[in-house]
């Protein structure tokens, strides 16, 4: 029997001390599959009294976790402290110029460092894991780095924010507003007291960065990703999607299109009958398109203490049986520049909400604005929210939500026009525009 994969981990917050637990409780099971054990032999977290439900007196304490990273008596190191700098990133290096193995749920840090990291480890023989950094329990990092290895991707979305998908799947069922939902998901523990990272989708971007890296071989590039929340979402527009056949979700989106890689995080119109648009709660789903495999559809938890320990111990695992890969796929230096798409340039259908002053010409001007720049309209639905008290010729003159839904278009085109429409002083408050994905 091979000696003992001694394991230490900095980080012990709810996925730190439910990898403790399924260590443990897996580890007969664990030994036979990988001809040896795994142990945690050392800890590092900022409070040595905090009560975590598991029984850390068999490992050796460090305050400081660079210091964890260079101890002799550990084999391979868990990240777990999150953050894209500071003491994560000190920690991982450490540990990488040493030669020992990393594993990581850390997806800020890759989508920042990802490629300085993975060229460290190649230097000094080591390697990086980090199938935990993206939607939890879905083995996405393992499917694109080796089991779609011989597949060419054409385009990779998902719903990769537990937290959004719960407040939209909320609003949608129950006809809820935004600030309403969100106080009960930070009630739940579902988000932050500060939610931004989540609803404002940055959180979505930095998973995306990565797996963009994996599907296309390509340098991770954070910057190239345009980025846009749910804290806009209305139950109107929710109720309007239904109707239409759609369903509203995050999405991360990356796909190669003519003038490059496309990457995008924003809310997304889906057709109702696209599995990824069944997908409601904390539940994530990454969609793949690739060649000659067709189209993956990958669903389960995306976050969660043992969802995401599930993860960790995956890579463990691996390090375990020796299994020694580039972290995205290919070494780093062949790892391709990709040339970025810009979003004005991104085609495809619009909704697009515009709160219209009643009164005469306001119908026509709007339609002009559209043609002047060759957008075609699928559909014109005016929704009146209440009684209407007319004047004498017939109008309210209260403003009246309307909906556009358009043929595939730019992004330069929609704006274009709804620029020339706020200029012409009918719409009266910011519309929303969501984009619309199309089978």
């Amino acid at each position: 029997m091979a000696e003992p994969l001694r394991i230490g981990i900095a980080g012990l917050g709810t996925v730190g001390a439910s990898l403790v637990r399924l260590l443990a409780r897996n580890a007969d099971a664990l030994q036979a599959r990988c001809g040896r054990s795994l142990v945690v032999t050392a800890v590092s977290a900022r409070d040595r009294a905090r009560d975590r439900g598991v029984d850390l007196s068999g490992f050796e304490w460090f305050d400081d976790p660079v210091a964890l990273a260079r101890a002799q008596g550990v084999d391979c190191v868990v990240e777990l402290m999150g953050g894209s700098d500071g003491p994560a990133k000190a920690v991982v290096e450490a540990a990488l110029e040493t030669g020992r193995p990393v594993v990581t749920a850390n997806k800020a840090l890759l989508a920042h460092h990802g490629a300085a990291l993975a060229a460290l480890a190649e230097r000094n023989g080591a390697t990086i894991g980090f199938e935990a950094a993206v939607a939890g329990g879905i083995p996405i990092v393992k499917a694109l780095r080796e089991t779609l290895a011989g597949n060419a991707v054409h385009r990779i979305s998902g719903i990769l924010n537990g937290t959004c998908n719960y407040i939209l799947s909320r609003m949608e069922l129950e006809g809820l507003g935004f600030d309403e939902v969100l106080a009960d998901a930070q009630r739940l523990g579902y988000a932050e007291a500060d939610p931004t990272f989540d609803v404002g989708g940055f959180d979505t971007a930095h998973k995306l960065a990565i797996l963009t890296s994996l599907a296309f071989g390509t340098q991770i590039d954070a910057e190239a990703i345009h980025v846009e929340g749910i804290s806009a979402i209305t139950p109107l527009d929710l109720k309007m999607a239904d109707d239409l056949g759609y369903r509203i979700k995050l999405l991360g989106v990356a796909e190669r299109t003519a003038t490059g890689i496309e990457q995008r995080v924003h809310p997304t119109m889906t057709p109702k009958t696209w599995p990824i648009a069944q997908v409601m709660g904390v539940t994530n789903a990454v969609n793949v398109m690739a060649d000659p495999v067709g189209e993956l559809t990958l669903v389960g938890p995306g976050a969660g203490g043992d969802a995401t320990a599930s993860s960790v111990l995956a890579d463990l695992v691996d390090v375990a049986r020796g299994v020694a890969l580039h972290p995205f796929g290919q070494p780093v230096a062949s790892l391709e520049k990709a040339e970025r798409a810009p979003m004005q340039r991104h085609e495809g259908g619009y909704y697009v909400r515009l709160s219209v002053a009643d009164r005469p010409g306001a119908a026509a001007a709007i339609a002009t604005r559209m043609a002047e720049r060759q957008i075609s309209l699928e559909s014109i639905v005016q929704r009146r929210s209440g009684p209407r008290s007319a004047d004498t010729t017939g109008r309210s003159g209260e403003p009246v939500p309307v909906v556009l839904i358009t043929y595939a278009t730019t992004e330069t085109a929609i704006r274009g026009a709804i620029d020339a429409m706020l200029a012409d002083g009918y719409v009266t408050e910011p519309p929303q525009v969501i984009r619309i994905e199309r089978a």
